[in-house]
């Protein structure tokens, strides 16, 4: 029997994406004649499908690398020797074999590709007409507005040997007969890509939804009747990643640059002296253990306290004290953390990409890897341009914050590009029309 509504299939290649591709589709659900929708993740097993109910179509794996690959050779390795070849295999059939069902059927069908060249190459062959959200690649990884970036490395001129930051054999995918819509993920990548014959839209970029913020922090704060002014805490928002047992490293680096923040309190000539305190929220992933982290606090002198000095949206948070200080572990509030931060020290791929781009600084220290390793957090400098302060050392953090709170100017520049540069809100709704 021909089902009347499009058949749509969703494939996607990293945790990252499939909550991408996730948001998109609970979008496309909502419009007045929605798709009947399947999803394939290319890399995990796609757990953020399961909680929605998209059914799942074809064979799915955890890889030991986590779809780090690009990363490093010998993570590719490890992946290889735990069967990526033969689940790739596979993958492909059952996208061209879903493909050939639906056609038998008589039914209208056609393909979503969120991620990189491997989601739009399987959609490519599918054989299907297929749409394309290109998450991984942004012209500001080589170039910004006022033109190309000087790099060194010999690789780094690779990266645009041809005139943009996608590839020949990328631009050739994208600007085939039935590639029917590019939606890259800003306003300069969409623009030097339409150089080429190539359907590329600028929506925005869907990685800045489902950011709202429960509260407003300043309704918080005492105002000081004297100077009418509001006085209250810097509040410097955490995150470490997301992936054991990296962010577990990264947390005890951090803590490192805490500790230089506190200890900055009690200097007379300190630029946080006004308020004496400061908070800091850590907006910890709910795979990993918040027992493991306490550790660290607690060796660093912070005692759980039963009162917050927030209100965020998690019954569950723990709340540390330090003098006047406190830090808020949270699993649960992401979005408060990233809307209450007044900056962040980051040490995440997409987390610190949606803090940048809700027009906020943060300092970055890159880490050992495998995810945020010094590759890694320099082509993210790269992307975010001067919302990005990367250092080293942990030491360094503490010069860092001082001398961007010292500068209303590059505050105020920082707050324009990061919108610039991750763009608007509302780019799932727009994708789905």
């Amino acid at each position: 029997m021909v089902n009347s509504r499009l058949q749509l299939l969703v494939l996607s290649n990293g945790h990252g994406e499939d909550i991408i591709a996730v948001r998109i589709i609970q979008a496309l659900q909502q419009l007045s004649s929605p798709p009947d929708i399947f999803a394939l993740p290319i890399v995990g097993e796609g757990r953020a499908y399961q909680k929605i109910a998209v059914p799942i179509i074809g064979n799915v794996q955890n890889m030991p690398s986590g779809g780090f690959i690009y990363m490093d050779g010998k993570e590719l390795m490890r992946d290889v020797r735990g069967g990526l070849v033969k689940l790739t295999w596979n993958q492909i059939q059952s996208v061209r074999r879903w493909v050939s069902s639906q056609k038998k059927l008589g039914n209208q069908k056609a393909i979503l590709a969120v991620g990189d060249i491997v989601p739009l190459l399987f959609a490519a062959v599918s054989g299907a007409d297929y749409a394309f959200v290109g998450t991984a690649k942004s012209e500001y990884y080589v170039r910004d507005e006022a033109g190309l970036l000087p790099r060194k490395s010999k690789s780094a001129k690779w990266e645009n040997f041809s005139g943009s930051i996608y590839h020949p054999w990328e631009r050739w995918l994208m600007s085939g007969r039935r590639c029917r819509a590019v939606f890259p993920r800003d306003s300069l990548t969409t623009k030097v890509l339409k150089k080429w014959p190539i359907p590329a839209v600028d929506v925005g970029n869907p990685m800045m939804d489902g950011l709202q913020r429960t509260l407003n922090a300043q309704q918080f704060y005492r105002p000081n009747a004297e100077q009418e002014e509001v006085i209250r805490p810097l509040i410097v928002t955490l995150l470490p990643g997301s992936r054991a047992p990296e962010a577990y490293n990264n947390w005890e680096v951090m803590m490192i640059a805490v500790s230089a923040l506190m200890a900055s309190l009690r200097q007379p000539d300190s630029l946080f002296r006004a308020t004496g305190t400061m908070i800091f929220l850590g907006a910890i992933a709910p795979g990993l253990d918040c027992s493991i982290l306490s550790q660290t606090l607690h060796i660093q002198g912070w005692r759980l306290c039963d009162h917050s000095p927030l209100p965020i949206s998690d019954p569950d948070s723990l709340t540390f004290q330090q003098k006047n200080s406190y830090l808020i572990l949270t699993q649960q509030a992401y979005s408060d953390c990233l809307h209450f931060g007044d900056l962040a020290i980051a040490m995440a791929g997409t987390a610190t990409e949606q803090f940048i781009g809700l027009g906020k600084p943060a300092i970055a220290i890159s880490g050992k890897g495998p995810q945020y390793n010094p590759a890694f957090a320099e082509a993210q400098s790269r992307l975010l341009g001067l919302s990005l302060t990367l250092v080293n050392q942990p030491s360094q953090v503490l010069p860092a914050i001082q001398s961007l709170l010292k500068n209303p100017d590059l505050l105020q520049m920082i707050a324009d590009n990061g919108v610039q540069r991750m763009g608007r809100a509302g780019a799932a709704q727009r994708i789905a029309e």
